[in-house]
């Protein structure tokens, strides 16, 4: 699933590619957003993400429907 991540004040926004379920996702967000100090989420190469929850400008939680690839898709 795709996860956006937009931070205060910088232009371009984080995205990583997650294992987790949309509401794993939604609760680490939330947690975060109510007094946690960070967001922590690991991409689908294992690697940890950490966002500082202060500078968060919104989470977009993608759908976890998998992308359909060649002419099946049309």
């Amino acid at each position: 699933m795709e996860i956006k991540i937009g931070i205060q004040n910088v232009g371009r926004e984080l995205v990583i590619d997650s294992p987790d379920t949309a509401d794993a996702v939604a609760e680490l967000v939330s947690r975060a957003m109510n007094g946690g100090a960070e967001l922590r989420l690991k991409d689908a190469k294992g690697n940890l993400v950490i966002v500082p929850a202060n500078v968060l400008g919104y989470v977009e939680i993608g759908a976890e429907e998998p992308r359909r690839v060649g002419f099946g898709a049309l």
